[in-house]
């Protein structure tokens, strides 16, 4: 059991171990690690787990020769970027790479987990965990198990919050479980003028979600009565849009420019590219659409 004010085990004699601070986080951390992969050690004098972890990743870091650098912060003394980083509970472990975190655990782990976090860290340039997770969130969209999406997103969000990739996933799957309000919060989180084929899209079904009818029943009587009633129509694709229902709103708008491709300043084309940007480029939604939007068109 460790007493308050007992000290971790000296460092090992290795110049790619040091000790770090809020002054010198920048130089030693960011900067660092655009070099060279660096592992951030947050710890504390009074924490026994520290105690247990410290000397495994010195030995783990020391066997490395370079590969990967060390830097030790106690966060008691050194609180700012421990605080940055939602630092919640210690020892926690931060892995950076080209100036932002890659990878990460909590708690001491057995001396063969520490080796194999390093390992793969200076084998793959550390971004192999929070590429995982991204893939991870995408793989379980696309079968439809959106709670797994989120908490792979969410988990690559604390690696790094500010992942573009990361967070269309996140507004992706907040809008598959029909959250516009979780959807909205994250896209904000990215940058206005960001790019990332999954913000873009979630942006385009926010958008269509903002602008479309709330009922869908009055359009349908109106289509039963009318088939060429394009307003009808059109209104009824909003609608059906803005439900998430973007196969059935693309079929509508379609038939619309079958029938008539310049109807209302080819406003179904216009709302047609917006649901296939809600889909996604690589949707079958959009793929499909855009080879019947193109025989209908050249024929």
């Amino acid at each position: 059991m460790s007493l308050i004010g007992e000290k971790p085990a000296p460092s090992a004699k290795s110049e790619h171990i040091k000790d770090g601070t809020d002054a010198s986080f920048m130089a030693d951390v960011i900067e660092a690690s655009r070099t060279q992969p660096v592992i951030v050690d947050f710890w504390a004098t009074w924490c026994g787990p520290c105690r247990q972890l410290t000397p495994a990743l010195e030995k783990v870091v020391g066997a490395a020769k370079g590969a990967v650098k060390l830097v030790k912060i106690d966060v008691d003394k050194n609180p700012g970027f421990a605080g940055q980083l939602r630092v919640q509970s210690i020892p926690t472990v931060y892995a950076f790479v080209d100036g932002r975190p890659v990878d990460a655990f909590q708690g001491a782990l057995p001396e063969s987990q520490v080796k194999a976090f390093v390992d793969k860290l200076a084998g793959a340039g550390g971004g192999g965990a929070l590429d995982d997770l991204i893939a991870m969130g995408k793989e379980s969209l696309e079968i439809g198990d959106i709670g797994g999406a989120a908490q792979a997103f969410a988990q690559a969000l604390q690696i790094d919050p500010a992942n573009l990739k990361a967070l269309g996933g996140m507004a992706r799957a907040y809008l598959s479980g029909g959250d516009l309000e979780g959807a909205a919060e994250v896209v904000a989180m990215a940058p206005a003028d960001a790019k990332d084929p999954d913000l873009d899209a979630a942006r385009a079904a926010l958008a269509l979600a903002a602008e479309a009818p709330s009922e869908t029943a009055a359009f349908e009587q109106r289509l039963a009565a009318d088939p060429d009633d394009h307003e009808a129509r059109f209104e009824l694709a909003k609608a059906l849009a803005g439900l998430g229902r973007l196969q059935d709103a693309a079929d509508h708008l379609l038939t619309i420019i079958a029938r008539d491709r310049t109807w209302n300043d080819e406003a179904a084309r216009k709302q047609l590219l917006t649901v296939f940007e809600a889909a996604g480029p690589t949707s079958e939604v959009a793929k499909q659409g855009r080879r019947r939007l193109s025989t209908i068109l050249f024929s």
